[in-house]
C-alpha cells in the first residue's frame, strides 16, 4: 500500500500529475484544492489512495488518487465509503468545496450546500449526511464550524463567478481564485468587493 509520495512534477494539469520517484512516473488524480496548492511546485510530498478496479475477469488496474494534505485524503476516503458517491464524484466535491466546508455542511446537515454540486442530487446529499455525520462530528468540533459566505452554496459566490466568466476568464480558474478567497478573506460581503479581489489574483 502507497501512504504518499515524495518527487519531481513532470506532467501537470488540474485534474492530474505525474510524480517522479526513483525513475517510476506516477500518474496521480488530484482534485482543485490540491492543484492549487502544488500549482507552482516542483518538488512535493503527495498522499496517496488507490482504488482496485477491475479492468478485465482477470486482471485488475490500480487507480491513483493524490491529495496535498492528509486531510483531504480522509475526507475522500469518508465520502467514497457513502453508497452512490464514487470516486469522480468525491474528487468533484473536494474541488468545490474546502474540507472544512464539507464537514460544516455534513455537521450542519446542509443538503442544499452539497447538492449544489454536479451530479449529487438530493437523496445522494442526505446519505452522505446520514453516513458521515457522526463520523465528521467525532473529529471535529461541530459547533465552531460555519460555512463561509463564499462557499459552493453561496448566491455571492454564484454572481461573482458569473460575472468573471463573462468577463472572459476560465471558470476553473475562478473558482480557485473563489476558493482561495474562501480561506484568506472570508468576511467579504458584496459582489463588487469579491470581484475587484478575485481579479488581484486572476490578473
Amino acid at each position: 500500500m502507497i501512504s504518499y509520495i515524495k518527487g519531481q512534477i513532470t506532467e501537470k494539469s488540474a485534474t492530474h500529475i505525474i510524480i517522479e520517484n526513483n525513475g517510476i512516473g506516477y500518474h496521480l488524480n488530484i482534485s482543485l484544492a490540491t492543484f492549487s496548492k502544488i500549482e507552482h511546485e516542483t518538488n512535493v510530498k503527495i498522499f496517496v489512495h488507490a482504488q482496485i478496479k477491475e479492468d478485465s475477469p482477470r486482471s485488475f488496474l490500480q487507480v491513483l488518487y493524490g491529495f496535498a494534505e492528509s486531510s483531504e485524503r480522509e475526507m475522500f476516503i469518508l465520502l467514497t465509503s457513502v453508497s452512490g458517491v464514487g470516486y469522480n464524484t468525491a474528487r468533484l466535491m473536494l474541488s468545490s468545496m474546502s474540507v472544512d466546508e464539507i464537514r460544516a455542511a455534513i455537521a450542519h446537515e446542509n443538503v442544499v450546500a452539497i447538492n449544489k454540486i454536479k451530479g449529487i442530487g438530493p437523496k445522494t446529499a442526505k446519505q452522505i449526511i446520514l453516513d458521515l455525520k457522526d463520523k465528521v462530528s467525532k473529529t471535529t468540533d461541530a459547533a465552531n464550524m460555519q460555512l463561509s459566505a463564499l462557499s459552493v452554496e453561496s448566491p455571492l459566490r454564484e454572481e461573482a463567478c458569473s460575472a468573471l466568466v463573462a468577463l472572459g476568464f476560465q471558470k476553473i480558474n475562478v473558482q480557485k481564485a473563489l476558493n482561495r478567497l474562501s480561506k484568506e478573506q472570508p468576511d467579504i460581503n458584496t459582489v463588487e468587493e469579491l470581484i475587484k479581489q478575485s481579479l488581484k489574483i486572476l490578473s
